[in-house]
């Protein structure tokens, strides 16, 4: 029978996975929304080697299972140059890389989805092509970015779930510790999944918030 009082004595454990799980989703996405920006831009541009190099970066690591990448980060990357990532690096670097990927598509098509007037617009107003991106295209893209941007940052949070194969001790790593050794796995993966839970409904509540926000 479930009996949560047994759980009790293992919250701080489970609070230290809490932190590492919330740690490199947080990290790992800010550096992949970076990626996903610099990317993204990339892949409608008219530099043939910046939108070639682009369009194989996204068909690769969106071609590719996330548990693959964090394996052959982990593992077979420092094979190649001979220098040896923590699990917490190699987990962060996982989730900027992967996220990164996916980041690039919806920063394409949010800045596909601007009408071409606006570019036109902005240069008739005596802004350069950069300078229109950046005050006119981007700030309007960036609205219809947030709904797809928020549901990869919940995918991103429940990716982190797998890293535990590459022993980097975020929250189901510290429950499948806990359930294997004490034998409370009923228990321990309920408790697991409420925090991911609370989590990514916080999130969720969040950005209806910021859109509700950024309709007036």
């Amino acid at each position: 029978m479930f009996n949560f009082s047994r759980v009790i004595e293992f919250l701080p454990q489970l609070g230290t996975g809490l932190y590492y799980t919330l740690l490199i989703s947080v990290v790992g996405l800010l550096i992949g929304f970076i990626l996903g920006a610099i990317f993204g831009l990339g892949r409608i541009s008219k530099n043939k080697f910046y939108s070639i190099i682009s369009s194989v970066y996204v068909e690769v690591i969106r071609g590719t299972p996330v548990l693959v990448q964090a394996m052959w980060i982990f593992f077979a990357l420092p094979i190649i140059t001979k220098y040896n990532m923590d699990s917490i690096t190699a987990g962060i670097v996982v989730i900027a890389i992967n996220s990164g990927a996916y980041i690039a598509e919806i920063v394409r098509g949010a800045v596909d989805s601007i009408d071409k007037g606006q570019m036109e617009a902005g240069r008739s107003l005596g802004l350069n092509k950069h300078q229109t991106m950046r005050y006119i295209i981007w700030p309007q893209a960036f609205k219809r970015m947030i709904p797809p941007l928020g549901n990869q940052f919940i995918i991103s949070i429940k990716d982190t779930s797998l890293l535990s194969v590459i022993l980097v001790p975020e929250l189901m790593f510290q429950g499948r510790y806990i359930a294997s050794n004490h034998f409370i796995a009923l228990e321990i993966y309920t408790t697991v999944a409420i925090f991911y839970l609370v989590i990514n409904f916080s999130l969720s509540l969040l950005l209806r918030y910021t859109e509700r926000r950024l309709k007036y």
